[in-house]
Protein backbone atom coordinates (compact mmCIF):
# COMPACT_ATOMS: atom_id res chain seq x y z
CA UNK A 1 0.00 0.00 0.00
CA UNK A 2 1.21 3.45 -0.88
CA UNK A 3 0.79 6.67 1.04
CA UNK A 4 -0.29 9.61 -1.09
CA UNK A 5 0.68 13.15 -0.23
CA UNK A 6 -2.01 15.43 1.18
CA UNK A 7 -2.26 17.21 -2.20
CA UNK A 8 -2.44 13.95 -4.17
CA UNK A 9 -5.18 12.58 -1.92
CA UNK A 10 -7.17 15.82 -2.23
CA UNK A 11 -6.80 15.63 -6.01
CA UNK A 12 -8.10 12.05 -5.91
CA UNK A 13 -11.11 13.19 -3.83
CA UNK A 14 -11.82 16.01 -6.28
CA UNK A 15 -11.61 13.51 -9.16
CA UNK A 16 -14.04 11.26 -7.25
CA UNK A 17 -16.62 14.06 -7.11
CA UNK A 18 -15.98 14.97 -10.77
CA UNK A 19 -16.45 11.32 -11.81
CA UNK A 20 -19.72 11.17 -9.88
CA UNK A 21 -20.95 14.36 -11.55
CA UNK A 22 -20.02 13.19 -15.03
CA UNK A 23 -20.75 9.46 -14.73
CA UNK A 24 -17.89 9.06 -17.20
CA UNK A 25 -16.95 5.38 -17.22
CA UNK A 26 -13.25 6.05 -17.76
CA UNK A 27 -13.08 8.73 -15.04
CA UNK A 28 -14.75 6.37 -12.57
CA UNK A 29 -12.52 3.46 -13.49
CA UNK A 30 -9.35 5.54 -13.24
CA UNK A 31 -10.01 6.05 -9.52
CA UNK A 32 -9.87 2.37 -8.63
CA UNK A 33 -7.36 -0.44 -9.00
CA UNK A 34 -8.35 -3.58 -10.88
CA UNK A 35 -8.91 -5.53 -7.64
CA UNK A 36 -10.30 -2.73 -5.45
CA UNK A 37 -12.76 -3.68 -2.71
CA UNK A 38 -15.44 -0.95 -2.43
CA UNK A 39 -17.97 -0.65 0.38
CA UNK A 40 -20.76 1.93 0.56
CA UNK A 41 -21.03 1.08 4.27
CA UNK A 42 -18.58 -0.82 6.51
CA UNK A 43 -21.03 -3.70 7.03
CA UNK A 44 -21.72 -4.16 3.30
CA UNK A 45 -20.19 -6.96 1.31
CA UNK A 46 -17.65 -5.25 -0.92
CA UNK A 47 -17.97 -4.71 -4.62
CA UNK A 48 -14.98 -6.65 -5.97
CA UNK A 49 -12.93 -5.09 -8.74
CA UNK A 50 -12.93 -1.98 -10.91
CA UNK A 51 -15.43 -3.34 -13.43
CA UNK A 52 -18.00 -4.10 -10.70
CA UNK A 53 -17.51 -0.66 -9.14
CA UNK A 54 -17.94 1.15 -12.45
CA UNK A 55 -21.01 -0.91 -13.34
CA UNK A 56 -22.57 -0.19 -9.93
CA UNK A 57 -21.94 3.56 -10.20
CA UNK A 58 -23.56 3.60 -13.64
CA UNK A 59 -26.61 1.57 -12.57
CA UNK A 60 -28.31 4.02 -10.22
CA UNK A 61 -27.46 7.56 -11.31
CA UNK A 62 -28.39 10.73 -9.51
CA UNK A 63 -29.95 13.43 -11.68
CA UNK A 64 -27.58 16.16 -12.93
CA UNK A 65 -27.81 19.29 -10.81
CA UNK A 66 -29.66 17.52 -8.01
CA UNK A 67 -26.64 16.70 -5.84
CA UNK A 68 -23.38 18.19 -4.69
CA UNK A 69 -20.50 17.00 -2.56
CA UNK A 70 -17.26 18.14 -0.99
CA UNK A 71 -14.72 15.88 0.67
CA UNK A 72 -11.44 16.92 2.27
CA UNK A 73 -8.40 15.14 3.60
CA UNK A 74 -8.69 14.45 7.32
CA UNK A 75 -5.67 12.20 7.96
CA UNK A 76 -3.05 10.07 6.25
CA UNK A 77 -1.14 7.34 8.06
CA UNK A 78 1.94 6.56 5.97
CA UNK A 79 2.83 3.62 8.23
CA UNK A 80 -0.22 1.58 7.15
CA UNK A 81 -1.35 3.45 4.04
CA UNK A 82 -4.71 4.51 5.45
CA UNK A 83 -6.17 7.73 4.05
CA UNK A 84 -9.18 9.30 5.76
CA UNK A 85 -11.42 11.98 4.29
CA UNK A 86 -14.53 13.69 5.60
CA UNK A 87 -17.14 15.84 3.97
CA UNK A 88 -20.73 16.25 2.96
CA UNK A 89 -23.13 15.13 0.28
CA UNK A 90 -26.19 17.24 -0.47
CA UNK A 91 -29.23 16.33 -2.53
CA UNK A 92 -31.28 19.10 -4.09
CA UNK A 93 -34.76 19.46 -5.55
CA UNK A 94 -35.05 20.16 -9.27
CA UNK A 95 -35.51 23.83 -8.22
CA UNK A 96 -32.15 23.73 -6.41
CA UNK A 97 -33.48 23.67 -2.83
CA UNK A 98 -31.74 21.45 -0.28
CA UNK A 99 -33.82 18.30 0.29
CA UNK A 100 -31.34 16.00 2.09
CA UNK A 101 -27.83 16.07 3.50
CA UNK A 102 -25.32 13.48 4.65
CA UNK A 103 -22.00 13.67 6.45
CA UNK A 104 -19.40 11.24 5.15
CA UNK A 105 -16.11 9.67 6.17
CA UNK A 106 -14.03 7.66 3.69
CA UNK A 107 -11.25 5.22 4.51
CA UNK A 108 -9.13 4.54 1.42
CA UNK A 109 -5.91 2.68 0.63
CA UNK A 110 -3.96 3.12 -2.60
CA UNK A 111 -1.53 1.27 -4.83
CA UNK A 112 1.67 2.81 -6.19
CA UNK A 113 -0.24 4.13 -9.23
CA UNK A 114 -2.54 6.20 -6.99
CA UNK A 115 -5.60 4.03 -7.58
CA UNK A 116 -7.72 2.92 -4.64
CA UNK A 117 -7.25 -0.67 -3.50
CA UNK A 118 -9.89 -0.41 -0.76
CA UNK A 119 -12.65 2.14 -0.21
CA UNK A 120 -15.06 2.17 2.72
CA UNK A 121 -17.64 4.85 3.41
CA UNK A 122 -19.36 5.77 6.65
CA UNK A 123 -22.29 8.17 6.36
CA UNK A 124 -24.94 9.66 8.55
CA UNK A 125 -27.95 11.66 7.56
CA UNK A 126 -28.10 15.21 8.90
CA UNK A 127 -30.20 15.30 12.09
CA UNK A 128 -32.80 17.70 10.72
CA UNK A 129 -33.39 15.62 7.59
CA UNK A 130 -33.38 12.36 9.57
CA UNK A 131 -36.03 13.81 11.89
CA UNK A 132 -38.18 14.93 8.96
CA UNK A 133 -37.88 11.46 7.39
CA UNK A 134 -39.00 9.79 10.65
CA UNK A 135 -41.98 12.15 10.99
CA UNK A 136 -42.99 11.48 7.39
CA UNK A 137 -42.73 7.71 7.94
CA UNK A 138 -44.92 7.91 11.04
CA UNK A 139 -47.46 10.07 9.18
CA UNK A 140 -47.59 7.51 6.35
CA UNK A 141 -48.05 4.63 8.79
CA UNK A 142 -50.84 6.46 10.63
CA UNK A 143 -52.59 7.32 7.38
CA UNK A 144 -52.34 3.71 6.24
CA UNK A 145 -53.71 2.44 9.55
CA UNK A 146 -56.60 4.91 9.30
CA UNK A 147 -57.29 3.79 5.75
CA UNK A 148 -56.62 7.21 4.24
CA UNK A 149 -53.42 6.28 2.41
Amino acid sequence: MAALSHAAFQTWLDRYVAAWRSYDEQAIGDLFGADCRYRYHPEDDPLEGRDAIVADWLTDRDQPGEYDARYEVLAIDPANGNHVASGWTRYLTSAGDLRDEYWNVFLVTFDDAGQATTFTEWWIQDREFAHMARVAAVDRALAKAAGTA
